[in-house]
């Protein structure tokens, strides 16, 4: 399983790599590889306010349904168009696959978020 370093984890199993004020937010390569083959991506609409630890949307895979719950609080920017067409592109690389790009709301929050190696730990 890959873990980039670059990024923050969630203990909800969301990314979320930072880019200045803004962060692009997806599901982690372990959270694809539990729920499987992924058949629907409902993504938060433009200029939804997303708030750190709430659902923003959903991922239906072939074994369930799960909310996606929002890493950082902000404001939705863009969203991720080619998951609308092929949202196994997940499954295929999880870390380009962003769902939601977003203007952070407050940059403390990512005090909250995980390196990848707690997260991985966490996950044993």
């Amino acid at each position: 399983m890959n873990f980039p370093e670059n990024l923050y984890y969630s203990d909800e199993h969301t990314w979320v790599k930072v880019d200045g004020d803004t962060a692009f937010i997806g599901i982690s390569d372990f959270a694809q590889s539990q729920l499987g083959e992924i058949l629907f991506v409902e993504m938060p609409e433009l200029e939804d306010e997303i708030t750190q630890g709430k659902p923003f949307g959903v991922v239906e895979s072939s074994k369930k349904a799960s909310d996606l719950i929002a890493p950082l609080s902000g404001e939705v920017l863009e969203v991720n168009e080619k998951l609308d067409d092929e949202p196994e592109y997940i499954n295929e690389d999880a870390y380009d696959a962003w769902i939601a790009k977003i203007k952070i709301s407050d940059k403390g929050e990512l005090d909250n978020l995980l390196s990848a190696s707690k997260y991985e730990a966490g996950l044993k």
